[in-house]
């Protein structure tokens, strides 16, 4: 039989969960993973079933960060913007992300998790902004994350210093969204990305973009997009979530168009 393949795919519904699956050398990614990132990424996204995404490692880690002991050859340069797109396509997942964090996570194995929208992790996670014990600096978004996430100060701690921090002081400076028992934390993602990949998929998309740009825009540019989003969702799930509600029942969240043309109006 061949070797497993290093990046492992499951789907559980609309749930599509990503294993980084390089347990030799905990999880760290090598050009093989990072294309195989890139292309999942891609299909993710131009799959409408999808609904949510998990990130995760297979056990004993998250990610050690890039593998620095399998460097390709050709232009460092080059190598830099194959990564980049990895980020970007991560970064513009339409769809709910989580990543379940469980062992170390540094580096760019860290910036992987935070490039998510959501962040579960184990008492056992660890993370670090390594890149400055290793005589680099930022990569894989970090430098726009960290301080988005946790302020310019905080950020340049970690940077700068490149300390290893636990679970509970990353999820004491807003870096882990929850922080749950390692026998628990499986049953815990499921049930989570079940949630996501229930929910209303266009109006999940709008708010997070919304969320996304808010931090760069005006009150009136991102109250002109608000509008605009709202108009989106107004013919899409909103309706049958409306009828749900006065029926008493759960809605379900499909994305489709529901605004046939019939009452548009027509020139005399």
């Amino acid at each position: 039989m061949g070797e497993e393949p290093v990046l492992l795919t499951h789907r559980d519904g609309g749930a599509l969960t990503l294993t980084l699956n390089r347990p030799h050398r905990r999880n760290a990614i090598d050009g093989e993973l990072w294309e195989a990132l890139r292309a999942a990424f891609v299909d993710a996204r131009h799959d409408a079933s999808v609904r949510a995404v998990v990130l995760a490692g297979a056990p004993g880690a998250f990610c050690a960060g890039a593998d620095l002991g399998s460097q390709p050859d050709g232009h460092p340069l080059v190598t830099m913007h194959r990564v980049n797109e990895v980020a970007l396509a991560l970064h513009e997942l339409s769809v709910p992300t989580v990543a379940k964090v469980d062992g170390v996570a540094v580096g760019a194995g860290w910036n992987l998790a935070l490039g998510c929208d959501l962040v579960v992790a184990t008492p056992q996670a660890r993370f670090s902004q390594i890149f400055a014990r290793r005589g680099l600096s930022l990569d894989f978004g970090g430098s726009w994350l960290l301080p988005r996430l946790v302020g310019m100060q905080q950020a340049k701690r970690l940077a700068l210093l490149a300390e290893m921090v636990s679970a509970e002081e990353a999820r004491d400076l807003g870096l882990v969204t929850w922080l749950v028992g390692a026998d628990e934390v499986d049953a815990f993602v499921d049930d989570l990305a079940a949630r996501l990949a229930a929910g209303p998929p266009i109006a999940l998309a709008e708010t997070k973009a919304l969320l996304e740009s808010g931090s760069s825009s005006t009150m009136r540019e991102a109250l002109t997009a608000e509008a605009r989003a709202q108009t989106i969702n107004r013919g899409t799930d909103a309706p049958a979530a409306l009828r749900a509600f006065v029926d008493r029942v759960e809605p379900e969240f499909t994305g489709t168009w529901v605004v046939d043309g019939t009452n548009a109006r027509r020139d005399p």
